[in-house]
């Protein structure tokens, strides 16, 4: 059983809060709405978003994937941290039992921020995963970043 850990971070010049808040505590409104095309809907099927609370993506016809379930295991309002996991779904693979994401957003210059994103992903017994493995999830969840990042550029007054 392997496990591959990847980091990465980068400047936006939206503040912390409103990054968190879109991305974060209301990506189940935002994303479906500006990432129509491969995302069809984002539903809770336990909780409101607290830790525990369980989190379904659901993907539209276009996506490879038909949906994934996230695990809200600690989210920190006034730090702009969240720690969660992918449980289930078909973007694991059948090659990883999960994969642990902690997102952290921490001021930077004059109303940016830094955004610090590290992954933890954790191989099947018997199977070995290499970063070519992961790098579509990746690239996926840094353009959800990106596209949230324009439209908050776009509507200075959202999430204030």
């Amino acid at each position: 059983m392997g496990v591959i850990k990847i980091s990465h971070s980068f400047a936006t010049q939206i503040t912390p809060d409103r990054m968190f808040k879109a991305l974060i505590m209301d990506s189940h409104n935002i994303c479906p709405k500006l990432m129509f095309s491969s995302i069809k809907s984002i539903e809770f099927v336990e909780g409101q978003g607290e830790a525990g609370s369980i989190k379904q993506i659901n993907f539209t016809e276009a996506s490879p994937f038909k949906y994934v379930r996230h695990r809200i295991d600690a989210i920190d309002e006034e730090k702009f941290t969240c720690k969660h996991t992918l449980i289930e779904g078909d973007a694991l693979m059948d090659k990883l039992e999960y994969v642990t994401y902690e997102v952290k957003f921490e001021g930077y210059g004059r109303g940016g921020c830094i955004c610090k994103l590290s992954s933890e992903y954790k191989a099947k017994e018997g199977v070995e995963i290499k970063e070519e493995d992961i790098e579509l999830g990746k690239d996926r969840a840094i353009g959800m970043y990106e596209v949230v990042e324009a439209y908050l550029l776009a509507h200075p007054r959202a999430y204030t």
